[in-house]
């Protein structure tokens, strides 16, 4: 374990200098953020016209949400899936295959490093942005659990969008794919909308999709308040579901990941 730290520590950190020296492109994302939450404000300023609550959301809660959802955004962003198609289609997956390391511990590694050179130049900027600009309440209600369902949700996200990348092994182009199935992901998710306002039939069928963890349930959890589908959990119960799931679709990640390879060493390499 200690060895096993070791690597992914020296991983994470190498490309954490990597991007440090581009690190102006990474600043460029600042603009999205706060942008996309400006829009935000505007439309449900119009729609808490002469109401208390929608769907039990106060207005500070609704945005909230949004400030809380694009933090998360931003610390558990992901590109393992892009990264997989493309070592896959140009052939240069061949030269992880044939090291000790497998490739989805080496791309996690990427993440972690990739994701803390973010902290301090995304998600700091962006929460004081949210915080002294728009007035927003990013107080968690409870600190210790919304750290974990955060570092949760970042595994979360990692776990499916290697998943989606893996099916490069199966698909000529996949990219297509990639596309449509992120973007269903993100509605799933509940970042452009909260689940909770989605008909009640739908949310049975998000309740038991591994989506929600991403976004939804640890921005609940951060607000302090979880329902959907007619569920209300309390924050242990929540992280904990969350905790499940995290399990299950790493499993799911492993078992595709083995068949992926079999398939790969199957056609030559």
């Amino acid at each position: 374990m200690r060895r096993l730290a070791a690597i992914i520590q020296s991983i994470g950190f190498a490309t954490y200098k990597e991007w440090a020296a581009f690190r102006s492109h990474m600043a460029a994302s600042l603009l999205v953020g706060p942008v996309l939450f400006l829009v935000q404000v505007f439309i449900w300023s119009a729609m808490f016209e002469g109401r208390e609550t929608i769907n039990g959301l106060t207005y500070s809660q609704m945005l909230a949400y949004y400030g809380v959802a694009t933090l998360i955004h931003y610390i558990a962003f992901d590109f393992a899936d892009w990264n997989l198609q493309m070592l896959v289609r140009s052939g240069k997956f061949v030269t992880f295959a044939l090291r000790p390391l497998p490739h989805w511990l080496f791309a996690l590694s990427q993440k972690i490093g990739h994701r803390s050179l973010a902290l301090w130049i995304e998600v700091l900027p962006v929460m004081a942005l949210f915080i002294f600009v728009f007035g927003v309440n990013l107080k968690p209600a409870s600190p210790f659990w919304a750290v974990i369902s955060i570092l949760l949700s970042f595994l979360m996200n990692f776990i499916v969008n290697y998943c989606v990348g893996l099916t490069a092994f199966w698909l000529v182009r996949a990219e297509g794919v990639r596309r449509v199935f992120l973007l269903l992901k993100d509605v799933s998710a509940g970042v452009f909308l909260p689940l909770s306002f989605f008909p009640e039939v739908l949310q049975k069928v998000l309740f038991f999709l591994p989506f929600q963890f991403i976004t939804y349930l640890p921005t609940r959890v951060y607000i302090g308040d979880y329902e959907l589908a007619g569920i209300r959990l309390s924050i242990e119960q929540a992280v904990g579901l969350q905790a499940a799931a995290v399990l299950l679709a790493g499993a799911v990640m492993l078992a595709l990941y083995g068949a992926a390879m079999r398939r790969f060493t199957g056609v030559g390499v």
